[in-house]
C-alpha cells in the first residue's frame, strides 16, 4: 500500500468514526428526519404529498385512504383490493404503465368489460404519506367503476366461482356507497354536515356492509352434514347433494330448539314457493347482534352432541333422545330483523243486498 492509499483509507475510517459520533449526539427525532430526507433524495421527492390520511373500517376490513395536496382522494392499493374482496398485498406500483391493467382487472373474463377510459386511468399514483413514507394508490372515484366491471361481467355470466365472490363484495360496496351518498347529499344541502360526527358516514357504511355481508356468511359448515350422514349411516355423497329432507332434519335439530316459535316465525317471513324453494336461508333473517350468535352457539352444542354420540356408538334415535335432554327450548327472545306483518282479521261476510223494489 502506497502513501496516498494509506491516507485515503485513514480519511475514510475517520469519516466513519466521525459519522458514528455525530449520530450518537443526535436525538431520535433528528435522526428520523435525516433518514426521511435521505429517502426522499433517493426517490419520491417529486411525488405529491398527502395532507390528510385515515383508515376506513368496514367490519374487520381496514381500507387506508388519503387526500393529496391538490384535493385528489386516494385509496391505497392494499385498501382498494380489500374493498372488492381481494386478498394478498400488491407489489408496489405494479401495473403502473397505461398499457397494463392492475391484477384485479387483468383476468381475461373481465377485460371486455373494462372501458377505455377506465383502462387508461387506473394506473397507481405514487405519493408521500404525511409521515414521509411512500405509498401507491388509486383515485377513490375509480372504485365504483371497478365494481361495475365485476357486476357487468357477473350479469353476463362471464365470471368463474372465485370471481363471483368478488362480485358479491362489489355489489355490497356499490349499494353501500349509494346509501351513504344520498345521506351525504341531504346533509350538505341542509347544512347538517357541519355538526355531524366526523366518522358518522363511515359508521353508516360499515353498518350497511356488515348487515349485507351477513347474508353470505357460511353458517352451516360441511361438518354438520357429515355428522348427520355418519349417525344415520347414509352415503357421504348426500353432504354435497343436500336432499330436501336434510332441511327437515335441520329444522328439527336447530330451529325447533333455538327458541319457542322460531321455526313458525321463520316460515312465515321466509315462505317456500310452489317448488319448495325459499328466497333466502332461514338464518339470514336472524338478527346479527343476538339471533345469529345464538344460532352459532346452538350449532356448536349440537355438533358436539353428534360427535359424542358417534364415539359412544349411539343410534340416530338415541342421539335425538340425548339432544332432547341437553338442548331444551329457551325462553322467547327477539331474534328477527323485523317483526312479521300483522295478519289481517278475517272479514265478516255481509248479508245479501235486498232485491230492488
Amino acid at each position: 500500500m502506497d502513501e496516498a492509499q494509506g491516507k485515503s483509507l485513514a480519511t475514510s475510517e475517520a469519516g466513519k468514526l466521525g459519522g458514528a459520533a455525530r449520530a450518537k449526539s443526535l436525538s431520535k427525532s433528528e435522526r428520523s428526519e435525516i433518514a426521511r430526507q435521505a429517502a426522499l433524495s433517493r426517490w419520491g421527492a417529486s411525488d405529491p404529498k398527502a395532507t390528510h390520511t385515515g383508515t376506513l373500517k368496514i367490519g374487520e376490513t381496514e381500507i387506508p385512504c388519503a387526500v393529496l395536496a391538490d384535493g385528489t382522494r386516494i385509496i391505497t392499493q392494499y385498501g382498494f383490493m380489500r374493498a372488492i374482496g381481494r386478498t394478498g398485498r400488491p407489489a408496489a406500483g405494479k401495473g403502473a404503465s397505461f398499457d397494463k391493467l392492475p391484477p384485479f382487472l387483468s383476468a381475461r373474463q373481465l377485460k371486455s368489460f373494462v372501458s377505455n377510459d377506465l383502462g387508461s386511468s387506473i394506473s397507481p399514483i405514487a405519493f408521500q404519506m404525511t409521515h414521509g413514507g411512500r405509498a401507491y394508490g388509486y383515485r377513490a372515484e375509480l372504485l365504483p367503476q371497478v365494481c361495475e366491471v365485476y357486476l357487468k361481467a357477473r350479469d353476463a355470466g362471464a365470471l368463474d366461482k372465485r370471481q363471483m365472490e368478488f362480485a358479491k363484495a362489489c355489489d355490497i360496496i356499490m349499494r353501500g356507497l349509494a346509501n351513504v351518498g344520498i345521506i351525504a347529499l341531504v346533509d350538505e344541502v341542509t347544512g347538517y354536515q357541519v355538526v355531524r360526527a366526523r366518522d358518522e358516514l363511515a359508521k353508516i357504511l360499515e353498518a350497511f356492509v356488515a348487515k349485507e355481508i351477513q347474508k353470505w356468511i357460511r353458517t352451516f359448515v360441511v361438518e354438520f352434514y357429515e355428522l348427520i350422514c355418519k349417525l344415520r349411516k347414509e352415503s357421504m355423497d348426500r353432504v354435497k347433494k343436500r336432499p330436501r329432507y336434510f332441511g327437515r332434519i335441520t329444522n328439527d335439530l336447530v330451529y325447533r330448539r333455538l327458541a319457542p316459535g322460531v321455526l313458525q316465525e321463520l316460515e312465515h317471513i321466509n315462505p317456500a314457493d310452489e317448488r319448495g324453494h325459499r328466497r333466502a336461508k332461514h338464518f339470514q333473517h336472524l338478527t346479527p347482534d343476538l339471533g345469529h350468535p345464538r344460532l352459532k352457539e346452538h350449532l356448536a352444542g349440537v355438533t358436539t352432541a353428534m360427535k359424542f354420540a358417534l364415539l359412544q356408538g349411539l343410534t340416530w334415535g338415541k342421539f335425538r333422545e340425548l339432544l332432547n335432554q341437553t338442548h331444551p327450548k329457551w325462553k322467547p327472545m327477539p331474534l328477527f330483523d323485523r317483526a312479521a306483518p300483522p295478519r289481517p282479521a278475517p272479514r265478516k261476510s255481509l248479508p245479501p243486498a235486498p232485491d230492488p223494489v
